[in-house]
């Protein structure tokens, strides 16, 4: 935890000298990075649930060409 605080101050000290149109660029960069980050969490989640559904198996190519069209018709 002293490693990100640490990070933190590093990055206060740069930010103070900084003009206020580069702190609006590292501004939006750092939105970009965060919602880049609560997109990969939620395709995580999305993949691990999947993955964790039971396999839906068919007797044969013809039942499982049924199920589609009979999905698409709905």
């Amino acid at each position: 935890m002293q490693t990100a605080n640490d990070e933190i101050k590093y990055i206060e000290e740069i930010l103070s000298l900084l003009p206020n149109n580069a702190l609006i660029e590292i501004r939006d960069f750092a939105s970009y990075l965060a919602d880049r980050e609560r997109r990969r969490k939620g395709l995580e989640k999305r993949v691990q649930a999947a993955e964790e559904e039971k396999p839906v198996r068919f007797d044969s190519v013809e039942d499982a060409v049924k199920a589609v069209f009979d999905e698409t018709e709905d």
